[in-house]
């Protein structure tokens, strides 16, 4: 499939397509059905997840499907559960605290992720993607009880007290294997993982408190892997080197420039600014062929966004978008390869 061929850098035709969080408050469909469930109830009931996983397939006919879950799923399973807030975000009930670490264990299965992915595979006809929070961003959020613009409290224990910092960091990995793995075992094709926060560290804190813990992960994990992060060009060479499959990046950079800095069995993913589906359908399909152009012939590309599609985004701009990429095969272009 060409998702897949992408992943593995043999794919020869268009690139694939799909967007991050394309399951979700954009869709006129998803937003029916969250007027009836509360967020935690449709990432938490098997058929009510896998419905919304299949809506984005069905209306845009995307070449990859991802889960319907959330990341907070695992410090959930800690027993720190979290609800969804609309117009604030998720919110855990208590912040997690150094007295705490020696006693975090699982209390709660996440097998419902499981029955979730098995009922999806049984109706899908393009891969399914599975995906984990990575350790330093579930982390984040369970200290700091939420999202957060600074990461205060994370930097202070960190810099404060590095050894029990590292201990909620390796509970935290041994806990995501265990799900990517079930997510594997229930059959997701590839995993993706968000190390969303990673860009509040600077590279030495990012070399001792993010990457250990991804290169691990990347070793446990038998199916292709991607990893997502704001802020990875400026240290895309050494993530790289981390052993995934594939990287996704950020609209901050060129995506271009960022292939001729890692080796060309590692895919890229990327990178069209969300913001940009505000635009025109005129803009929107400049912005996509800029892109394109850029990356045409690579065999090692994916289309999406730089980061999850915004709530408000109309849905005829994603699919002007997905048309766009799917058309470009059949547009004879003169730009030159990039591999030539």
């Amino acid at each position: 499939m060409t998702f897949l061929n992408a992943l593995h850098c043999r794919n020869k035709g268009r690139p694939p397509v799909w967007i991050m969080r394309q399951a979700g408050r954009y869709l006129p469909e998803y937003r029916e059905l969250r007027s009836n469930y509360s967020f935690h109830e449709m990432t938490h009931r098997p058929e009510l997840a896998a419905e919304v996983t299949l809506m984005p397939i069905q209306r845009y006919e995307f070449d990859a499907a991802i889960i319907f879950s959330d990341i907070l799923v695992i410090p959930e399973a800690l027993g720190f559960p979290f609800e969804f807030v609309d117009g604030v975000g998720p919110i855990l009930g208590e912040p997690v605290t150094p007295q705490d670490v020696p006693h975090l264990k699982e209390q709660n299965s996440l097998q419902f992720v499981a029955e979730a992915i098995k009922l999806v595979k049984s109706k899908l006809s393009v891969p399914l993607l599975g995906f984990c929070g990575a350790p330093f961003t579930i982390a984040s959020y369970m200290i700091e009880g939420g999202s957060s613009r600074d990461l205060k409290k994370t930097k202070q224990w960190l810099f404060q007290d590095p050894k029990s910092f590292h201990e909620l960091l390796e509970i935290l990995t041994e806990s995501i294997i265990r799900h990517l793995k079930l997510q594997v075992e229930a059959g997701v094709d590839a995993v993706q993982l968000f190390e969303s926060w990673a860009i509040h560290l600077g590279l030495s804190q990012l070399r001792e408190f993010s990457f250990p813990y991804l290169q691990r992960i990347f070793r446990e994990v038998d199916v292709p892997t991607l990893v997502f992060g704001r802020g990875t060009a400026a240290y895309v060479d050494e993530l790289a080197e981390l052993g995934p499959n594939g990287i996704s990046v950020d609209w901050s950079c060129d995506i271009s420039q960022i292939r001729k800095k890692i080796p060309q069995n590692v895919a890229l993913q990327g990178n069209l600014d969300p913001h940009i589906l505000y635009a025109s359908p005129d803009t929107i399909r400049q912005e996509c062929r800029k892109i394109l152009a850029s990356m045409e012939n690579d065999p090692g590309f994916i289309f999406n966004l730089g980061h999850g599609i915004l709530p408000d985004i109309p849905t005829e701009s994603v699919k002007t978008l997905v048309e766009t990429i799917k058309e470009f095969s059949c547009v004879k272009s003169s730009s030159p390869s990039l591999n030539n």
